[in-house]
């Protein structure tokens, strides 16, 4: 049977009705897509896409099962690998990860490996039946620190070899970024939900409001019997430009702003907690996460929404898939651009003036691409005499993140580098015996699927060393 050189495009919402909602935008293959695309996997001997995947999941494994239909079967396989195989289907940068080792990517298109493990996921939550069985106890105690992508796995490793595992979680909600920061449309809390009730099944405690560092510390849950720690607690402090005006009313960061939205459900009639909706729209950064804000400020309601960035279209960050759908949308990309001031408005012979504070626009350099930086990509330069101003009544700051420093200030003995992240080794152990950490909070702001594959390391660690014990 001859190849088809293409992958199975993913079904989705037409653009100009998704614009308008937080509905899902990817629809899902259904069953007769998801075999024929399993169909174009060679099953290679060398299998080059599981190098490719940060959790290691026996790729060409759980497509064979596919192809028969098998797709319980297809999910048992991803699941001995992936804590969490609905969400990485849906926000793994498979193209750049599994897929762009897969062997039929040199001459065709790659096999569409993300569209197929959603599909796996999504079929047995919508059919399986029975709860996991508890593993048989082995007698040890570990805390978790966060519920994001690294601690909820390295959670559900340690669950199921036996571990008495309870995770601590500082908002109400558990799922970390996959709930206060990707949006609806692209992740469905629904089903980080069910990932985490999946956990939960194991045995694993889950206590929300707690802060690491406030409400505990670590040298208490030692203290309170947990012979090992990890620290998956994320990068969740914002940066800023540090440029004149960013303290003007209507200048979020990114993680505020979606936080409002996503978490707090600011989209709805009558929020708990107010956010902009309506007005124009200044989105500063090309990542992943600027797309996010955009588009879900278009959402919202807003009237034009940029993307201001300082780069060309070829060095955006963001996923290609996740730029192309912002695109589509009617997002307005203002590439080798870059601002220099946020300009608001102040009446000074009316302090009271109810309009004092408010942004009203953001002042931008238009830039040229010069010598390549440290990292290969050239270097933006400023244009002299370039500037003019975008006019806009919010300007969303997507730059990136920082781990939170509070862990680190109530922690004895827990060393970390120049950005903040936890220094650890190679099996995640941090300076302090015990101590283990790893995600965001070790490297910055990165992958979801990054993340994942920290926490697995950690639970490793962990394991072998209290076996050691």
């Amino acid at each position: 049977m001859a190849i088809n050189p293409k992958k199975h495009e993913m079904p989705s919402q037409e653009p100009q009705v998704r614009a308008h909602n937080f509905s899902e935008v990817a629809l899902g293959y259904t069953a007769e897509i998801a075999v024929e695309e399993a169909q174009r996997c060679l099953n290679c001997k060398n299998r080059p896409c599981v190098q490719g995947c940060p959790v290691n999941i026996a790729i060409p494994d759980f497509i064979s099962k596919m192809k028969t239909g098998d797709f319980e079967g297809a999910y048992q396989v991803i699941s001995q690998s992936s804590a969490l195989p609905a969400v990485c289907g849906r926000v793994c940068p498979q193209e750049s990860q599994c897929e762009s080792k897969c062997t039929l990517g040199i001459k065709f298109e790659p096999v569409g490996i993300g569209r197929l493990e959603r599909f796996a996921a999504d079929w047995h939550n919508a059919h399986a039946t029975e709860a996991p069985a508890k593993p048989t106890p082995n007698g040890h105690k570990v805390a978790i620190v966060g519920a994001g992508p690294s601690g909820l796995t390295c959670a559900g490793d340690l669950a199921r070899k036996g571990y008495q595992v309870s995770i601590f979680e500082a908002l109400h909600t558990a799922g970390g970024v996959l709930v206060y920061g990707i949006p609806e449309f692209r992740l469905p809390k629904a089903i980080v939900a069910k990932e985490v009730e999946g956990l939960k099944a194991l045995g694993v405690d889950v206590e929300t409001n707690v802060v690491i560092g406030k409400t505990l510390t670590i040298d208490e849950l030692f203290e309170d019997g947990y012979e090992a720690v990890f620290v998956g607690s994320g990068a969740g402090l914002p940066n800023f430009m540090n440029i004149p005006g960013e303290s003007y009313k209507g200048v979020y960061s990114a993680n505020e702003f979606l936080t409002r939205s996503n978490l707090m459900k600011a989209y709805k009639d009558a929020p708990v907690t107010p956010i902009m909706k309506g007005g124009k729209v200044a989105v500063v950064g090309g990542g992943n996460v600027a797309m996010d804000a955009a588009r879900t400020a278009l959402r919202l309601g807003a009237d034009h929404v940029y993307i201001v960035y300082r780069r060309s279209m070829e060095e955006l960050p963001a996923r290609k898939e996740e730029v192309e759908h912002a695109i589509e949308e009617g997002i307005d990309f203002r590439l080798l651009q870059n601002p220099v001031e946020v300009l608001g408005y102040n009446n000074p012979d009316d302090p009271r003036d109810p309009r004092n504070g408010f942004v009203t626009g953001l002042k931008c350099i238009k830039m040229e691409l010069g010598e390549p930086d440290a990292k290969g990509r050239r270097r933006p330069v400023p244009i002299e005499g370039s500037e003019f101003v975008l006019d806009v009544d919010t300007v969303i700051i997507a730059i990136g993140t920082s781990p939170n420093p509070l862990i680190k200030s109530t922690t004895k003995g827990l060393e970390v580098n120049n950005h903040g992240g936890i220094i650890v080794n190679e099996a995640g152990l941090t300076s302090r015996e015990g101590v283990y950490a790893g995600g965001d909070a070790v490297t910055g702001a990165a992958t979801v699927i990054s993340a994942m594959g920290a926490g697995k390391v950690a639970a490793k660690g962990i394991d072998e060393y209290l076996m050691g014990k």
